[in-house]
């Protein structure tokens, strides 16, 4: 995969030369390209931004550098023969990114990233390259930050890690959190590791039975019990045919009762047996 940011802060992005991200790019996984966006700019100031149109606090990034910035980043690009760029916008304003956007974007060979800073980017330049690139206008959460580059951080990791190769155990991350397939709306449960008592504190019997379905149903039902406890919106938004007769159960004790249409929801003044 290549990737390319462009910014106003390119010291922010050192963090994508350590870790599990630093370590993709050492092997040739992932082929970042960061650029500072002033360096398309003419003036002595380097100015990238400029008061609103129509009034009101806050400066917005300015067109032309950032329609340069991007002609050139997609020129060298294509020049070093990628193909299939997507633009990745970071923006409280975007969609929701979650696991399933990051599996969405693992499979797109080319990512270029525009966080802005200020009020954002003149939205002409979303516009003007959402004709030639499919574009992704993305919110890591609910609130706002001085500026994108975090969100660009994060993205990447979420990313990168679903890459081939990048993780030592490419089984790793089926059980995530909101992974594909079983664990789809739920949260991971707790894990544990030796020794197997640390200050008077044990670790579940189950998990030293050696019984692999015994364990493999404990860890479901505490992933129930923490989205439930957590993220019972994730619940509520599950499809009921996604559960077995023994997730009904461990709903029904965690204090969920499906509805006429049978998804679950949270009894009125239910207490976890």
């Amino acid at each position: 995969m290549r990737l390319d940011v462009v910014t106003i802060f390119p010291e922010y992005l050192e963090p994508l030369n350590v870790s599990l991200v630093g370590k993709a790019r050492a092997r040739g996984r992932l082929d970042v390209h960061v650029h500072d966006l002033r360096q398309w700019t003419y003036d002595r100031h380097h100015t990238v931004d400029d008061t609103p149109y129509g009034g009101g606090p806050g400066m917005v990034m300015k067109t032309e550098p950032w329609g340069e910035a991007l002609d050139d980043t997609l020129a060298a690009g294509y020049e070093a023969g990628a193909h299939g760029p997507v633009l990745v916008v970071p923006t409280p304003s975007g969609r929701p990114f979650t696991q399933e956007v990051a599996v969405e974007l693992s499979e797109r060979p080319w990512l270029i990233f525009t966080p802005a800073r200020y009020e954002g980017i003149d939205r002409r330049v979303i516009d003007e390259y959402a004709t030639r690139m499919p574009v992704y206008e993305v919110s890591i959460g609910d609130y706002v930050l001085a500026g994108g580059e975090a969100a660009v951080l994060v993205v990447t990791e979420a990313v990168a890690r679903l890459l081939p190769g990048v993780l030592g155990n490419a089984e790793s991350h089926r059980d995530d959190s909101f992974a594909p397939g079983a664990m789809a709306n739920l949260l991971e449960g707790p894990v544990y590791t030796k020794p197997p008592v640390w200050r008077g504190r044990g670790i579940p019997d189950v998990l030293l039975s050696g019984h692999h379905g015994k364990i493999a149903r404990w860890r479901r039902d505490e992933a129930f019990r923490r989205t439930a406890l957590n993220r019972p919106d994730l619940i509520e938004r599950c499809d009921p045919a996604s559960f077995d007769k023994k997730d009904r159960e461990t709903l029904s004790i965690l204090g969920w009762a499906p509805d006429p249409d049978g998804r679950f929801w949270r009894r009125p003044g239910a207490v976890e047996e």
